[in-house]
């Protein structure tokens, strides 16, 4: 099984992030530009959090608020779950249906070295399915 590290080798490790004082509609626009579902909230050289769609539906769209008027700071999730560049595809894919989130950035102590949402996951995990089928066809087929 293949480890964050390998995923990062494979898509890069390019971070898009945004300030907690930037406005909601400025990461929404940078999600859009950037075609990401969230960005890492970055505040003083660390990570503060995490800004996705589901937070601007949840708590801006839903309170029939303003992207404009909303800080990143007001709706940004500061409980942020994080995995190590050692952790495993399958690691990864247990913390993202059990604390059902989409988006994983990646810590190597302190650092801040990448993220991998749960399309990369699911891609790492269909190719490793389809490369075992290869070799079971290969074997059955010998």
């Amino acid at each position: 099984m293949k480890t964050v590290r390998q995923v990062l080798q494979s898509k890069g490790s390019t971070i898009f992030s945004i300030a907690p004082e930037a406005s909601v509609f400025e990461a929404l626009k940078l999600m859009a530009e950037k075609e990401i579902g969230a960005l890492l909230v970055i505040e003083g050289g660390k990570l503060a959090g995490i800004i996705s769609e589901r937070d601007y539906a949840r708590k801006v769209i839903l309170h029939g608020k303003f992207s404009h008027d909303i800080l990143v700071r007001d709706i940004m999730t500061e409980k942020v779950v994080t995995v190590h560049p050692s952790q495993t595809v399958d690691e990864c894919m247990t913390l993202v249906t059990n604390k059902r989130v989409r988006h994983l950035p990646v810590m190597d102590g302190e650092k801040l070295v990448g993220v991998v949402s749960i399309g990369d996951l699911v891609k790492e995990v269909i190719t490793e399915q389809e490369q075992t089928i290869k070799q079971l066809e290969f074997y059955i087929h010998r």
